[in-house]
């Protein structure tokens, strides 16, 4: 039978897969001997049931039963006793944190009995009557599905009609008389009383935090996160502990480093007299971890003791939440602290360095999607700019653009092409669909802790929090400046600098980041142009170390996808080790279009050969300047891949201009009309599956002929000049091995000609494209045939999925993430199961049958960090990407082979080893 409920007792920190991150650290803190109040974990297994019937199992309530009667027996008290009722709360828990994505409900337990009961035992009738409205708010909310605005307006209009600057300032009457009006609302609402059974809220809350997976913000953060849809949740219920039982209580969030710069000290948001949720809600601003020392200085050394404790033992940056109730502190949560990506850095280089992990952990610790983000440009510090106002910090990155108050707001501007600042007075989970498409997140409350500073960090996204100087009325579409007495609106231009906090007017310059200059001018560059500013010091070494490391322990080779001499040269200078595409169709473009045509209209094989002469110096031209920059490095040619139509005019646009010339009377020449004809002769219905690439080649033989000759005369140039070229011949769209036969010995033949003429060996690679099924499936006969193998992964998914691409990505894909069937785009990540298995199949029958055969990847997925793992994992040689992304790949490609060694020593120490990604 299966287990469903697990005591906090009974697990630990390594069982996040079936207890939630969240229950399986709250299981290690208790195996610690932290203070964690009593309480158990209902499954991931229990909520995957839940969502596939729609009823929980039938065991799960008797083990809950089991559960809270230990849970009383612990306490002493009983859930619903209306003397000393037990209070518990409901909070889910997944593997991986979602932040404010799902749901959680406090003070369950309470109702019209026992809220005197709470108000005799605490003797603080005030808090019992604050604990019973909260209950009826976040439960009418969650649990039931009412509009929160209704309570939200209520308190808000209490609190406004007497004249109260808080919360803090209601009465006791105050709230009895909220309690009465939430009721009514939920009555009203629901058609429902609110229940009084307790065991009943309970059995509810757990119900509303299954479902709550599948809420549309919460599938929003996972597609973005690429979390997979089928985890679901696990569901923590835990005894309650108060914080707002006076101002002797309070809760907070804290952090064992600062999550925004990685620097250490003492970093954390404290409240008094509230509960857990007022702090990531930033309903009010909070006081600093350091003012807690001032209020309660044993509670604030324990919590220091502890906090220590918890990053030696997790041995990383530690995310804490914890209460105090009438001086005593309690352990709510920890888990590994989300950070921004210059705070990864420098806290994986800080840990290093304090020996608590080793390099090879420092690597794993960081991702290329973080460094991605360090390579964006920054505020030019000698710009001008107009400060408007200074908020706090909270994840770095320079952000420009308009003011949007909403999430309708932000979604139509950028979809109508402008870049948005999210300006809200806080945010709430609601808001995440806004914050995704948001260049930058401004809020007027609450701090490094709040909703809005934890997901924007995760994110990777600017932020600015807490600027208390703003006063933002969404109603009105305006944000006020007190300071300044002056008025923005919605669509007017803001730029935020999440590193300062500084909030200005108007559009600010950027200029290169430091991590930028130290990838593309080198390490002493970076250091000259840091000058005296630690800050960025530390950070460009940290990324040294870490980044050397990398390539140290990297198997695959990272090249980059250039097509001219100024690529090439900025992928170099990037670390790439050479060229893993250089698409020569780019080459005749723009100008040169011309000579295409003319090779497409000749008339004869003499005309056919003149237009093929007038572009051999051209291209040559091209390869040399292209071989000469990646000098002494493979650069991977692949010849000409488009179908004939990317180089002549539009059909309708060309038939539409020779019409109109023929109504004005005007003459339309032969040559048009010849053109006209052609354009009609080369019109495909479906033209990337049609006369492209290979077939291409071999209908217009001399279009091959035409650019090995150019990559072979290239070569011997260089070479009698003392250089080292290393150009190797790609065959595009290789479907039959007869194909490649073909192809080859056309090849070989133009090389040989070339080597007779110039009296050097040319003797260069010939490989092929798998970007067709079939070729995948017979690459062990190609393979024969072949020196190398490169993947097109963006054709082999198309041709696979059976899509093409710039159809149906806006057509039906974000149908495909709401059913599951996608959880990322398999443009932007490998389909391992689809797509990933031709690669793997290919790779394997491809060296069975050519041991000495070279596999590479040159599609967009080469510069994607999962897709890299999984390159890795089937053996490949090297990845090739765009030269933005050489940098991310080679940290992924480092991070890649210590993985693979981690999951061998596990393997022989008698563990399991599951790729993460295949």
């Amino acid at each position: 039978m299966t287990k469903y409920v697990y005591k906090f007792a009974e697990g630990d920190k390594d069982m996040k897969d079936l207890l939630g991150g969240k229950g399986a650290n709250l299981a290690e803190m208790t195996k610690l001997g932290l203070p964690v109040p009593p309480g158990f974990t209902i499954t991931t297994d229990a909520c995957r049931a839940y969502l596939n019937t729609g009823e929980v199992p039938d065991t799960l309530d008797v083990e809950v039963t089991a559960a809270i009667r230990g849970v009383e027996d612990a306490m002493g008290k009983t859930l619903g006793n209306a003397d000393d009722p037990l209070l518990v709360s409901v909070r889910s828990g997944a593997k991986f944190s979602m932040p404010g994505m799902m749901e959680t409900v406090l003070n369950i337990g309470l109702n019209d009995n026992s809220v005197l009961g709470l108000a005799k035992q605490s003797d603080n009738e005030r808090f019992a009557w604050d604990s019973y409205r909260r209950l009826i708010q976040m439960f009418g909310k969650t649990v039931m599905d009412i509009d929160g605005d209704l309570f939200a307006d209520e308190l808000h209009g209490l609190q406004q009609k007497k004249g109260y600057k808080g919360d803090l300032d209601m009465t006791t009457e105050d709230l009895k008389e909220l309690v009465v009006t939430y009721k009514e609302i939920v009555k009203r609402e629901t058609g429902k009383d609110f229940p009084q059974d307790p065991r009943e809220q309970m059995d509810m809350a757990v119900e509303a935090v299954f479902r709550s997976w599948n809420t549309d913000r919460a599938r929003i953060y996972r597609r973005r996160e690429r979390i997979p849809n089928d985890l679901g949740t696990a569901v923590n219920v835990q005894t309650m502990v108060f914080g707002n039982m006076g101002l002797d209580s309070g809760t907070g969030v804290c952090f064992t480093r600062d999550p925004s710069t990685g620097h250490s000290g003492v970093y954390g948001d404290y409240l008094q007299n509230a509960q857990g949720e007022d702090v990531v809600a930033g309903i009010r601003n909070t006081l600093s971890l350091a003012d807690l020392e001032n209020l309660d200085k044993k509670s604030y050394d324990e919590l220091r003791e502890i906090m220590s404790k918890l990053e030696t033992h997790y041995r990383d940056m530690c995310d804490i939440e914890f209460t105090i109730q009438k001086g005593r502190l309690w352990m709510l949560q920890t888990r590994v602290g989300k950070r921004t990506a210059s705070a990864a850095f420098r806290i994986a280089e800080q840990l290093v360095n304090e020996r608590l992990i080793t390099k090879d952990e420092a690597v794993t610790r960081v991702s290329g999607d973080q460094l991605t983000s360090l390579l964006f440009p920054q505020f030019d510090k000698k710009a001008e700019k107009k400060l408007i106002s200074k908020g706090m910090p909270a994840s770095p990155g320079a952000a420009v653009g308009e003011i949007v108050m909403n999430n309708e707001q932000a979604v139509e501007r950028t979809q109508a092409g402008a870049t948005v600042i999210l300006v809200r007075r806080e945010t709430n989970p609601d808001d995440l669909q806004g914050m995704v498409v948001a260049a930058g997140v401004l809020t007027a409350r609450g701090g490094k802790t709040s909703h809005a500073a934890v997901v924007a960090r995760g994110m990777g996204r600017c932020a600015v929090v807490g600027a208390e100087d703003l006063v933002v009325d969404e109603a009105a579409g305006t944000v006020y400046v007190k300071s300044k007495d002056a008025t923005y609106h919605a669509g007017d231009v803001i730029a935020i600098d999440g590193a300062t906090g500084e909030i200005f007017e108007g559009r600010v310059p950027v200029a290169d980041s430091a991590v930028m200059t130290y990838i593309s001018k080198g390490f002493d560059a970076a250091m000259e142009a840091a000058g005296d500013d630690a800050d960025v010091v530390e950070l460009v070494t940290a990324v040294d170390h870490i980044l050397t490391r990398a390539d140290q322990k990297a198997r695959l080779v990272v090249r980059a996808n250039a097509d001219n001499p100024e690529d090439a040269q900025r992928s170099r200078e990037f670390g790439a080790k050479g060229v893993g595409l250089c698409r020569t169709e780019h080459m005749f473009l723009g100008d040169r279009r011309k000579l295409i045509e003319a090779v497409i209209l000749a008339d004869s094989d003499d005309e056919r050969e003149a237009a093929y002469d007038a572009l051999m110096p051209l291209q040559k031209g091209d390869f040399v300047g292209i071989f000469g920059a990646m000098d002494g490095l493979p650069v991977t040619v692949r010849l000409i891949d488009p179908p004939l139509h990317e180089f002549l005019p539009d059909l309708t646009e060309l038939s539409v201009e020779l019409a109109v010339k023929e109504a004005k009377g005007e003459t339309v020449t032969n040559q048009e009309k010849k053109l006209l004809a052609a354009v009609k002769a080369n019109h495909e219905a479906n033209p990337m599956l049609g006369l492209r690439g290979i077939r291409l080649g071999l209908k217009m033989p001399g279009l091959i002929k035409l650019q090995v000759r150019a990559i072979a005369e290239a070569y011997v140039e260089l070479r009698k000049q003392g250089k080292d070229p290393k150009p190797e011949i790609m065959i595009p769209l290789i479907g039959s091995v007869r194909e490649m036969q073909i192809a080859r010995d056309m090849a070989l033949e133009v090389l040989k000609d070339v080597e007779d003429e110039s009296g050097m060996k040319v003797d260069l690679p010939i490989g092929n494209m798998i970007e067709l099924p079939r070729a995948a499936i017979t690459a062990g006969r190609i393979a024969v045939e072949s020196n190398f193998f490169s993947f097109g992964t963006n054709d082999l998914t198309q041709t696979t999925w059976g899509f093409s691409r710039d159809d149906v990505e806006a057509a039906f894909f974000n149908d495909y993430y709401d059913y599951g069937i996608f959880g990322t785009s398999p443009f932007e990540s490998i389909d391992w199961r689809g797509v990933g298995a031709l690669v793997r199949r290919a790779a394997e029958n491809g060296r069975q049958a050519n041991p000495d055969l070279h596999l590479g990847v040159c599609g967009e997925h080469g510069g994607d960090p999962q897709s890299i793992h999984f390159f890795h994992w089937v053996g490949l040689d090297y990845v090739s990407c765009s030269p933005f992304r050489v940098p991310v790949a080679r940290l992924e490609a480092g991070r890649a082979a210590i993985a693979n060694e981690s999951e061998a020593a596990a393997e022989e120490n008698g563990g399991s080893s599951v790729n993460a990604t295949a």
